[in-house]
């Protein structure tokens, strides 16, 4: 067990008022419930696969993380469930167990969430350490990946759309094409304690140099990728790694994962249980690392690094733009917290906004929907920054170092608490069932 002395180098400069992590608390668990209490038992716990967890052990793991990390741990409590780390604990129950578990029934899974919820508040009103407040802060980041995880894994077993989250879903603003010319120069990679509360994959800060290079504006568009698409992309070889051109011949890919067989020369899609047209100039969206690189290949493209995509992101210009200053933006944008005008997060919209939306949160070079809308893959792989050490959560970053792939941004179903442009989210290659188009850089 690691307590709460023993997080004194991880802790930020600032963190969330009891107050606020209250409101937080509230505001992630309603997302959570809306894309849960609507679905019947079966649909709760769906089909055995390897990309997706049973939702009713998904939502009964999001309340033991609570409970374990807050409830226990900094209030020494004794647990709510007297089995639940048997049930839940995601470190040591394997994925493909957690459909056979004798788990509690979705009332009594509910109202473990409700029980939790409600210590929680109670206790909060004593919360003055910083490290109490870092186990908070963790807990309900956790919930928001897992709201997003449920968000796709509705769309995965094409249940229906979530009612009551998200607004109006309009897309009509078009293209954004072109590229951004990006100086070079040295760059701050990564967090420091004055960020607030960060993850350990991205601890600290380390000066990299930067070559200058130019990044499309704004995430490749369904039209994009349908011109590869139509043009044989998924047959010819000679676009393809060897990683992915096996994983094509093993899942049989000739299009995006959602696509459907194109009818009368237009594109259709699935989306949630309904299908759809595809908006042309919307980003493509679920298409895996592996689809994306063989895109950039047909182009004559590539992906950006992290550190690529980070500067275009948050980096200004200096010395009449010809060097990188060494100001970082807090966002695309500047200061200013996220507003439906700046970017597609926290559900603005239940899915993706034509890339030429959100023009008021361009970064300083010119570059559209950096944060939000679709996760964009780049072409770094997860690795550890130097000096890196775990946190107390030991199993989010260091087990998956050197197997993943680094994506950057956010998408709508991504909280603004973890849509920052320094979170680096990872997954492997091959999957396709995130919410994850890309954007790409001249060679």
């Amino acid at each position: 067990m690691i307590f709460m002395n023993d997080i004194a180098t991880h802790r930020p400069t600032s963190g969330a008022t009891a107050e606020e992590l209250a409101v937080q608390l509230g505001d992630v668990r309603s997302r959570s419930r809306r894309l849960t209490e609507d679905l019947s038992t079966d649909q709760l716990m769906g089909p055995m696969l390897p990309i997706v967890n049973p939702i009713l052990w998904e939502i009964g793991h999001v309340g033991w993380f609570h409970e374990f990390w807050t409830l226990r741990h900094v209030h020494r409590n004794a647990p709510l469930i007297e089995r639940a780390d048997l049930l839940w604990n995601s470190s040591t129950v394997p994925h493909a167990t957690r459909w056979d578990l004798d788990l509690p029934d979705r009332e009594s899974i509910f109202a473990f969430l409700s029980d939790v919820l409600d210590r929680q508040r109670d206790r909060l009103s004593g919360i003055v350490e910083t490290p109490a407040r870092y186990f908070y802060e963790l807990s309900i980041r956790h919930e928001d990946m897992h709201v997003e995880a449920l968000a796709y894994t509705r769309q995965t077993h094409g249940y229906a759309q979530p009612q009551d989250l998200g607004g109006a879903f309009i897309r009509d603003d078009g293209a954004f094409p072109g590229d951004a010319e990006v100086p070079g120069g040295s760059w701050r990679l990564g967090s420091t304690p004055a960020d607030g509360f960060v993850f350990d994959n991205e601890k600290w800060a380390h000066d990299i140099e930067v070559a200058a290079f130019r990044i499309a504006k704004a995430p490749v568009t369904n039209a994009e990728f349908a011109a590869f698409v139509d043009d044989e992309g998924y047959q010819r070889r000679e676009f393809w790694s060897d990683d992915g051109w096996a994983w094509r011949e093993r899942e049989g890919a000739e299009r995006p994962k959602y696509w459907l067989p194109k009818r009368e020369m237009i594109w259709m899609w699935r989306r949630y249980d309904r299908v759809e047209v595809l908006s042309p100039h919307a980003p493509v969206v679920f298409v895996n690392w592996y689809e994306a690189d063989a895109w950039c290949r047909w182009a004559k493209r590539r992906l950006p690094t992290e550190a690529e995509w980070e500067v275009a992101a948050i980096g200004e210009a200096a010395n009449g733009g010809t060097r990188l200053a060494a100001k970082k933006r807090r966002w695309p944008w500047g200061d200013e917290a996220p507003r439906r005008a700046h970017a597609n997060l926290d559900f603005t919209v239940d899915g993706p906004l034509d890339v030429a939306s959100c023009s008021a949160g361009d970064s300083a070079f010119g570059c559209r929907q950096m944060i939000g809308n679709v996760w964009e893959w780049t072409a770094s792989d997860f690795v550890p920054f130097p000096g890196f050490s775990r946190d107390p959560y030991e199993d989010y970053s260091e087990p998956w170092f050197n197997s993943r792939k680094v994506l950057r941004g956010g998408s709508w179903a991504t909280s603004t608490r973890i849509g920052r442009p320094s979170y680096r989210n990872f997954f492997t290659p091959e999957r396709n069932d995130v919410i994850a188009g890309f954007r790409t850089c001249v060679p």
